[in-house]
């Protein structure tokens, strides 16, 4: 028997297509370097995993949202570049200044406690400055940047801060024309150069996130951040789906059909019976409900692939189940019901679940529980030819 045939539920997650997107995203960032954003436990895919296969595809930073996240990768053993920019006050400041990691400092608070940190631990913090250039989360505002640029020139000076980086995000990317990208990037240079004529010497500047990365050649800069397209997704279908860019999606999420029966014409399905047979028909009972992150706003809507047929899910999506209408078949128990994949075979899409639910695909991958066993295939790399800024 396959060793997975008996899980309850499965993400197999494909580390050659996750290589394989990382090359190609690398050959799309012309000359700059690719972080790859592992944040979120790599979009719901396994950080230290997908990391780990990042790197082998030629990426040269890891990126993560929190300094725990971080942490982490470090505890795992990977080495190398690793950013981390979501910090609260009293934060792990020195532990990451401790383990070598690059941190984002978008305001006068941070840089207070980061240089504490660094006098603390006996050496100098890795910092890069964020800069507010229309996104409104976090960041530096430009009235602001004057004050934080001269402050951490002061303590760069004095030994206790290294500068590493200059750095902001897009708000519209996903969206080429969009007046603010245009905007965004002018904000972004002004600042960059305020900061490079007031003494500082980064080792990056970056800007571009995935869709920037595949669609805006001027946002590259040294470094590009990909994210959601590294696990073949794409940031942008209204530009093209994932394989208009070359990606392939990592994920493929199944689950073993639980129960199959017969009922007969008018039987109410799931709560509020939202559903009721239009004629006697046959039931699968699939084992995954929204505390396994199923969206319960897919109810009555979400796709799932159940023996060689595209089914629907039939009323609620409950915690731990919901239940296909299978219109007379009978596909074995235990059977495979993959809710979405690559596509290969006919099954839905992550995309297709995203447009079940109003969201976005980014939530549907990253909001797949931790009960959901992650299952690695293709673990080892097998040699390729690295790409180049002609590719």
């Amino acid at each position: 028997m396959n060793e997975t045939a008996s899980l309850r539920a499965r993400a197999e997650i494909d580390l050659a297509a996750l290589r394989a997107n990382v090359r190609v995203l690398r050959a799309r960032a012309g000359g700059a370097h690719l972080m790859a954003v592992v944040k979120s436990d790599a979009y719901g895919h396994g950080a230290v995993p997908c990391a780990k296969a990042a790197l082998e595809a030629g990426a040269t930073w890891l990126g993560t949202a929190t300094p725990h996240e971080a942490l982490a990768l470090r505890a795992a053993g990977l080495g190398g570049r690793i950013m981390c920019w979501l910090w609260t006050p009293g934060g792990p400041w020195r532990e990451a200044i401790e383990a070598g990691i690059d941190v984002s400092v978008s305001g006068m608070w941070a840089l207070r406690e980061v240089v504490a940190a660094a006098t603390a631990a006996g050496r100098p913090a890795r910092i890069q400055l964020k800069a507010d250039t229309g996104l409104g989360r976090n960041g530096c505002q430009p009235a602001d940047w004057p004050e934080l640029v001269a402050e951490a020139l002061t303590a760069e000076t004095a030994g206790l801060v290294a500068i590493t980086g200059l750095w902001s995000h897009f708000a519209c990317a996903d969206e080429p024309g969009h007046p603010s990208i245009a905007a965004q990037l002018g904000v972004f240079r002004d600042m960059v150069a305020h900061a490079e004529k007031a003494g500082v010497e980064p080792e990056v500047r970056h800007m571009a996130n995935s869709p920037a990365t595949l669609t805006l050649p001027e946002a590259r800069f040294d470094l590009v951040r990909t994210g959601i397209a590294m696990y073949g997704i794409s940031p942008s279908p209204e530009l093209g789906t994932s394989a208009d860019f070359g990606l392939r999606p990592v994920m493929t999420l199944a689950a073993s059909v639980a129960l199959v029966k017969e009922v007969p014409a008018g039987h109410g399905i799931s709560y509020g019976h939202l559903y009721t047979t239009p004629a006697e028909t046959t039931l699968g009972l699939i084992p995954v409900g929204y505390a396994d992150g199923i969206p319960r706003h897919a109810s009555g809507r979400g796709p799932v692939l159940v023996d060689g047929k595209v089914r629907t899910i039939a009323g609620r999506v409950a915690m731990d189940q919901f239940v296909v209408d299978l219109e007379g078949d009978r596909p074995g128990t235990g059977a495979d019901a993959v809710l979405f994949g690559p596509g290969d075979r006919g099954e839905p899409t992550a995309e297709d679940w995203a447009v079940a639910a109003d969201t976005i695909a980014y939530e549907i991958v990253t909001r797949i529980g931790a009960r959901v066993p992650r299952v690695y295939v293709n673990e080892q790399d097998e040699p390729h030819e690295i790409p180049t800024d002609n590719d």
